[in-house]
């Protein structure tokens, strides 16, 4: 079985003060503190500062990145002149933990970095994201320098490369990868001629979030982030993409060690009932978390056909997995009542557990192999169905 020190998530303290707490409470109160427990995992922040001139599109990008359009509710305000004054956050809709900071507008003539940077409690932010909507300029690298002096990370971002490319397309030879080429070439080569000296800039469309160089910066900010930050980011990016929706998969992937094993745990306590009634809420509190992070839940599709023009009934009929119904209808539990190997790990835990010590073992192992074989094979149910809906409004989009 595996130990403590392969899901560092879960610390030795951690799970003695758990074990503790249940073990002096009714069934249905020690199933709602593992809930909390999970819950409290799901807490780390992640704060995203997005600045750059008035009218660069930063506002859009805020709303992108959230997934919400610019005229839904709990949207970033935009428009062609500075409609920000001080720093304003908005919550991920889904994610509360991640908060998108629309910063106010830099440029001005008497632009002073460092006072910006104060200005904006720059020590909150864990990275920052500098958006131009043409050309770079002095103000953009004076900010990155300062940024970089205080040892903060931070990405340029060329936007609005849908209007680049619309203006482009009524050349007779149009090309459209020469002209992403082009474009970046000339951002970079401007920030080298202002000061920086090795410039990599990504082209970004907030209308388009999906096209473009979405990919890459998420790969760079993944790679730069800490390993406890790249797994929020990774589950708060909107599911636009094929290599994300693939991405969503691995990072879940990854978290049903932790959680089988701490339901391993849970089961060499000897409360008659209690393994199998965490074990039912802990896999439907994950499963929920798959189908929000896919984008598989009601409100996230409605608005993916409205975006398409697809009719929602369309979108539900490729979704195979009965997961989608069951958070829709709030029958996951029972759902899960009728899996069959569940049942029979409650039975055989409750006869190994006479047995000192070794049926702990056995009973911990019985509840981690039946908790990880359900949530994987849920996670690629649902993974699977969310590519294919991707897909399907991929092809619409062409």
């Amino acid at each position: 079985m595996a130990t403590f020190e392969d899901y560092d998530v879960i610390t030795q303290k951690d799970l003695e003060g758990l074990k503790d707490c249940i073990s002096t409470q009714d069934l249905p109160s020690a199933v709602d503190t593992i809930k909390d427990y999970f819950k409290q995992q799901d807490l780390v922040e992640l704060n995203i500062g997005v600045t750059g001139e008035s009218g660069s599109g930063k506002s859009t990008f805020v709303n992108a990145f959230r997934g919400l359009g610019d005229e839904e509710e709990g949207c970033a305000k935009t428009g062609v002149v500075e409609t920000t004054a001080e720093p304003e956050v908005y919550l991920h809709p889904k994610y509360k933990n991640v908060k998108v900071w629309d910063l106010p507008g830099i440029g001005s003539p008497n632009f002073k970095a460092d006072e910006y940077l104060e200005q904006v409690e720059f020590k909150r932010y864990d990275f920052f994201i500098i958006i131009a909507s043409d050309r770079f300029r002095e103000c953009h690298t004076q900010l990155a320098k300062e940024i970089m002096r205080m040892g903060k990370t931070f990405y340029f971002v060329r936007s609005k490369i849908d209007l680049s490319i619309q203006a482009e397309k009524r050349k007779k030879n149009f090309d459209l990868k020469k002209t992403l080429e082009t474009i970046r070439e000339d951002c970079e080569k401007g920030l080298r001629k202002i000061g920086i000296e090795e410039p990599v800039v990504f082209l970004i469309s907030g209308w388009e979030l999906g096209k473009y160089d979405l990919n890459d910066l998420q790969e760079r900010m993944e790679k730069e982030l800490p390993q406890h930050k790249r797994r929020v980011l990774m589950l708060a990016l909107p599911n636009i993409t094929l290599e994300i929706n693939e991405k969503k998969k691995k990072a879940l992937e990854e978290d049903i060690g932790k959680v089988a094993f701490l339901s391993a745990c849970v089961a060499a306590i000897p409360i008659p009932g209690l393994s199998i009634a965490v074990d039912l809420a802990i896999i439907a509190v994950e499963i929920e978390k798959y189908c929000n992070a896919f984008g598989l839940d009601r409100e996230s599709l409605e608005k993916l056909c409205e975006k398409y023009g697809k009719r929602l009934e369309t979108v539900e009929g490729m979704i195979k997995s009965a997961w989608y119904k069951g958070i829709c209808t709030g029958s996951v539990v029972t759902l899960l009542r009728d899996v069959s190997f569940l049942m029979t790990e409650d039975a055989v835990e409750s006869v190994f557990r006479f047995v000192p010590l070794l049926g702990s073992i056995a009973a911990g192992a019985m509840s981690f192999w039946s908790v990880s074989t359900v949530l994987k094979s849920a996670l690629n149910e649902i993974a699977e169905d969310a590519r294919n809906v991707l897909m399907s409004l991929l092809e619409t989009e062409v």
